[in-house]
């Protein structure tokens, strides 16, 4: 069975194969709706799409083993790739630094073993910021 590790959470849990990365860290007391720097997380944590990827509170870095997760997904674009705000409380993702590694929690299939960063810190000098 995959083994997922929380960073900052210093927690390592083990998961079926195609779980579901934000249900399994709810199961293990971890909160990834956290927001923009943990701005918000109490109110995050209630105040969110429940895993429908809409609202994007749940992003995390995966800093292992992209390769042992699902392809990104269509919402995953909208809110991290796409330059194109797309009506949401945490608008212009794609520039936040962390190109390339950033997911949403809730649309992430654990596949394999992952190493996960989240509340991931935001710099506002990322890649595309300036784009």
């Amino acid at each position: 069975m995959p083994i997922v590790k929380f960073i900052k959470e210093n927690k390592e849990i083990e998961v079926p194969a195609g779980a579901n990365l934000r249900r399994e860290a709810m199961k293990a007391g971890i909160n990834l709706n956290q927001g923009v720097l943990g701005f918000g997380q109490c109110f995050f944590k209630y105040a969110n799409c429940h895993g429908l990827g809409f609202c994007g509170t749940c992003a995390v870095n995966i800093v292992h083993g992209m390769e042992n997760t699902n392809p990104m997904t269509k919402r995953e674009w909208l809110k991290l790739k796409s330059p194109i705000p797309v009506g949401d409380p945490l608008p212009g993702m794609a520039y936040l630094n962390h190109e390339g590694k950033m997911r949403l929690a809730c649309q992430v299939r654990v596949q394999g073993d992952v190493e996960v960063e989240s509340g991931p810190a935001v710099d506002l000098f990322g890649e595309n910021f300036f784009s």
